[in-house]
C-alpha cells in the first residue's frame, strides 16, 4: 500500500521561500515520475511540477517557472520543492503523487496513482 506524506509548509510573506519535503512509502525503485500538486478551495487540482526518475527530467507549470525547483532523493525515497519568491497566488494545499509515467512529457498530471496525503498547507500573506 502507498502511503505519502507531506511537510514543510507554513504561512510566509511574499518574496519569502519554502522548501517542501514528501516521502513515500510502500513504493520504491518503479522508475516511474513523482509530482507536485495543488489545490484552492473550490477549484481544481493543478500540476505544479514534475520530476522524472531517470535523468532528472523536469516540468514546471508556467506560473512558477523560475521560482520554485523539484528534487528527488530515490535512496530515501523523498521528494522536494523548493519554493524561492514566494507570492500569495502560491497560496494552496500542496500535494505529491506517484506519477505513473517514466517521463513528465504531455498531461502528466492526469496520470497519477490514486495515493494521497493530507497535503501541506503553504500561506502566503501580502
Amino acid at each position: 500500500q502507498v502511503q505519502v506524506r507531506e511537510s514543510g509548509g507554513d504561512l510566509v510573506q511574499t518574496g519569502e521561500s519554502l522548501n517542501l519535503s514528501c516521502s513515500f512509502s510502500g513504493v520504491a525503485d518503479d522508475g516511474y515520475a513523482r509530482g507536485w500538486f495543488r489545490q484552492v478551495p473550490g477549484k481544481e487540482r493543478e500540476g505544479v511540477s514534475c520530476i522524472s526518475s531517470n535523468y532528472g527530467i523536469t516540468h514546471y507549470t508556467d506560473s512558477v517557472k523560475g521560482r520554485f525547483t523539484i528534487s528527488r532523493d530515490e535512496a530515501k525515497n523523498t521528494l522536494y520543492l523548493q519554493m524561492d519568491s514566494l507570492k500569495p497566488e502560491d497560496t494552496a494545499g500542496y500535494y505529491c503523487a506517484v506519477v505513473t509515467r517514466l517521463d513528465c512529457s504531455g498531461s502528466w498530471w492526469d496520470h497519477v496513482l490514486d495515493a494521497w496525503g493530507q497535503g501541506t498547507l503553504v500561506t502566503v500573506s501580502s
